[in-house]
């Protein structure tokens, strides 16, 4: 047997899958990681924690299939997108801790570029917005601590990376310092028209060209892991960032599809195609994939907190003790209170993107309990996707779509899906396939090695579990959705 070794590098944790030659899941190993938060909005990771947990995960998935690297023909890998890490060129060793793509430390030097009216060529050039959720304030932010170091970057003595490009540079003992066109998009440094880094852009943050990566296909050639590893020397073929694995793994590939995954955050994308939409509604415009050197485009909307809210429930108010409890909790409550919760804990992402916006709970009285607001944590994710799915809708009227593709963690609640179903009005397609994500670049370094078919013959295989159609009140809907709006107006107007 022969397999491909996906992983996925997520916020929490750290996932290695064996996929065999039908591209199944054979084997599975998943290790949590340490969350730092130093201050309030401050969100951090311990570089060699996360390389830890991959090399972990790797090993233990090889253990478990009782193969040898030999058996491995190609290594995909999917990760957290704008977690940003500098490290020393030489001795591998971070500069700091990663800051994780929630931190909102760097709002200020975001005030700055906007009351300077630079918030316009970044979007023209990056498709994105000027906040502190990209990398490159938080590349600047990191060099203005240090001028020294600042200097070293610029000599090449320091390298910066995303999550992906850390891992395959320690994966070849320092011989790839590279990244995708995926990743590259989300840094607000990558000229997504010209597919290069901007001069202009990484003049404007004060950030070294010396220090950036080489931006390649999500398919192809990153480098080959060190023998020492596995055993045997194995090509990485596959990366793409986290959303757009899943879009591929969703096998979204014509322009109008869409896919929605639930995970620490939720994040919506819609395939456009060719073509560059930019958003009024303060949604983002990135590279979808690139395959053979032909970008694909795509509008994304990011929610902060989806599961992160069930995780918070959890470890921070201690109100369960397991995520699958709120589904139980959900069906318990007194459906005729109408309590929302919006999630805003390091502020609201698409389309309000209020930095300074913070969570809250609205409609609570005495008879109010664990259960409602199980219910509600839960109903935050429908609402939250109803308001970025409108978003698309109004900037994108061409290329809507009908159905909603779903994946992600919190996909697998049958109630959370019918409620997002009954919320947007639409019908939610589930995969058979729920680990999309590393589907996603499981297929991308397969096919590159010739293992895996092509885009055609991998989508025409995508198959649904379960169509989740609406079965809510008009009336109800609306009365619903209006309650939800008057919370978010509430929130923002904090």
């Amino acid at each position: 047997m022969k397999y491909v070794l996906a992983i996925d590098q997520g916020t929490t944790s750290s996932r290695a899958i064996l996929f065999d030659k039908n591209l199944q899941v054979k084997f599975l190993s998943q290790k949590e990681f340490t969350q730092y938060f130093p201050k309030s909005g401050w969100v951090e990771h311990d570089p060699f924690e996360i390389w830890s947990s991959v090399l972990f995960v790797c090993n233990d998935v090889i253990k478990k299939a009782g193969i040898t690297g030999n058996d491995i023909v190609s290594i995909g890998i999917s990760n957290q997108r704008e977690t940003t890490i500098i490290w020393n060129k030489k001795t591998g060793k971070p500069l700091y801790n990663a800051i994780v793509w929630q931190d909102r430390r760097t709002l200020s030097i975001c005030d700055e570029l906007k009351a300077n009216n630079y918030e316009k060529i970044i979007t023209k050039t990056t498709g994105l917005l000027v906040d502190p959720y990209f990398s490159g304030t938080k590349i600047k932010w990191i060099l203005d601590r240090n001028q020294e170091i600042r200097e070293a970057c610029e000599n090449g003595e320091y390298l910066f990376g995303t999550i992906d490009t850390f891992l395959i540079w320690n994966f070849t003992e320092g011989k790839s310092h590279v990244t995708d066109a995926t990743n590259a998009s989300r840094t607000m440094l990558y000229d997504i028209g010209a597919d290069c880094w901007s001069e202009e852009i990484c003049k404007l943050l004060n950030v070294p060209s010396a220090m950036l990566p080489t931006v390649l296909n999500c398919a192809d050639d990153f480098g080959k892991s060190s023998s020492k590893l596995f055993g045997a020397s194995i090509p990485i073929s596959g990366v793409a960032g986290d959303q757009h694995a899943a879009t591929i793994g969703q096998a979204c590939f014509d322009p109008g599809m869409v896919k929605s995954t639930y995970g620490t955050g939720c994040f919506v994308m819609l395939n456009t195609g060719q073509t560059r939409i930019y958003s009024k509604n303060r949604l983002l415009t990135t590279v979808g994939y690139r395959l053979d050197g032909e970008t694909t485009y795509a509008l994304e909307g990011s929610i902060f907190i989806a599961g992160a809210a069930v995780q918070w429930l959890r470890d921070g108010v201690k109100l369960i003790s397991s995520a699958v409890e709120t589904e139980k909790l959900a069906k318990a409550s007194d459906f005729e209170q109408s309590i929302y919760f919006v999630p805003a804990f390091t502020g609201l992402g698409a389309p309000y993107w209020d930095a300074d916006a913070r969570g809250a709970i609205y409609g609570l009285n005495r008879n109010s309990g664990i259960e409602e607001i199980s219910r509600a944590v839960l109903e935050s994710v429908g609402y939250q996707t109803r308001d970025l799915l409108e978003a698309m809708i109004s900037d994108a009227p061409n290329v809507g779509t009908s159905v909603l593709r779903v994946d992600g963690g919190m996909s697998a609640s049958d109630w959370t899906m019918q409620f997002l179903a009954n919320i947007i009005g639409s019908p939610v397609d589930r995969p058979n396939m729920l680990e999309t994500t590393a589907l996603g670049v499981a297929w991308l370094a397969g096919m590159h090695v010739g293992f895996y078919p092509n885009k055609e013959n991998f989508s025409s295989d995508w198959a649904k579990d379960r169509r989740f159609k609406p079965q809510m009140d008009q009336d109800l809907r609306n009365r619903l959705i209006e309650g939800w709006g008057l919370a978010i107006k509430r929130t923002l107007l904090k």
